[in-house]
């Protein structure tokens, strides 16, 4: 399939032939599963204060006419607090058990749970072609919620990557068409109960820029509302189809998408997404150490033998010097 390429004032720059990354068909439940496993990665482990409804002091005999007791009371055998006393009499309140005030929790959270999940390499690479090639179709991309501008898809110029300005980055993504997506994604207020909970505002996601490495555009485009950015080889299930939906509204940049062909980025194969320029970096001014040269002894069993009867004749030699 051929991108035709655009520029920032959106004239044609001509056209560049897709990878084979976007000729995977798409697979929801695999993008799903990736999603998924990359959501559970990213959780916080919390758990409940060990001693947590267990530091009041209670003390209830259960033995047979005991005076600070229950037995012979008519009353349960939950563990209880006094609160007041007048003689043998008691103010109890329950407390401790898991069916009280303030007690502790029959099971509550543990903070040593483990909440990662893992995914075999290949398929999470399936799931990331299969979200790409998603991000190519139009249809796909409408039924997802966004606003399409005229000619989707297409890809951008590498020049775009230069931009510093916040302004001038609107600007262009504006000439390009995506204001009506833009304007899609204001924050509104969060319906529910999660107002109260620290997730006051939600925000739609909007369009993900897709560049070729660090550059200006990456600090000049994240602070837009709905608006992600991400280097080619830090791409992943979740920013490709958030919520597990394929079919992001993605602008690649050319240098982007030739980087994808060049280094065969998510690809089975042997050294994928690892360029011979990386590899020669990172071994830039590495030496292994020397090991010291080993001579080697042979030794014949004849030689063992005459050593051994050397070392006999020694000691009678010294015995017969001390005698």
């Amino acid at each position: 399939m051929r991108l035709p390429i655009m520029s920032k004032e959106k004239a044609s720059a001509g056209h560049v032939e897709l990878p084979r990354q976007f000729s995977e068909p798409v697979r929801v439940d695999l993008i799903r599963r990736a999603v998924l496993v990359a959501q559970a990665n990213g959780r916080q482990p919390y758990g409940a204060y060990e001693e947590a409804g267990m530091r009041h002091t209670t003390d209830l005999s259960k033995r047979r006419r005991h005076y600070r007791g229950c037995y012979g009371f008519g009353i349960s055998r939950t563990p209880r607090k006094i609160m007041s006393r007048s003689g043998t009499r008691f103010g109890w309140v329950g407390a401790f058990a898991p069916n009280t005030v303030g007690g502790r929790r029959s099971h509550p959270p543990k903070d040593f749970k483990v909440w990662e999940k893992g995914l075999n390499i290949k398929e999470r690479r399936k799931a990331i072609r299969s979200a790409l090639a998603a991000t190519m179709d139009a249809e796909l991309v409408r039924l997802r919620g966004h606003r399409l501008p005229e000619g989707f898809p297409f890809a951008v110029d590498t020049d775009v990557e230069s931009i510093i300005k916040v302004k001038d980055a609107l600007a262009v993504l504006e000439r390009l068409g995506f204001a009506e997506d833009l304007a899609r994604c204001e924050s509104r207020t969060r319906a529910g109960k999660g107002k109260l909970r620290g997730r006051r505002k939600v925000v739609a996601r909007s369009v993900l820029i897709v560049v070729s490495g660090d550059c200006p555009l990456i600090r000049a485009v994240r602070n837009i509302p709905g608006v992600d950015v991400s280097r080619v080889e830090n791409l992943g299930a979740e920013i490709l189809a958030p919520g597990a939906h394929p079919g992001r509204l993605t602008l690649f940049t050319k240098q982007a998408l030739m980087r994808l062909e060049k280094e065969e980025l998510f690809m089975n194969v042997r050294g994928a997404g690892i360029s011979d320029a990386a590899v020669s970096a990172a071994h830039a001014g590495v030496s292994l150490p020397k090991a010291a040269p080993v001579k080697a002894v042979k030794k014949s069993a004849g030689s063992a033998v005459a050593g051994a009867q050397v070392q006999v004749a020694k000691k009678k030699v010294a015995r017969k010097v001390d005698a």
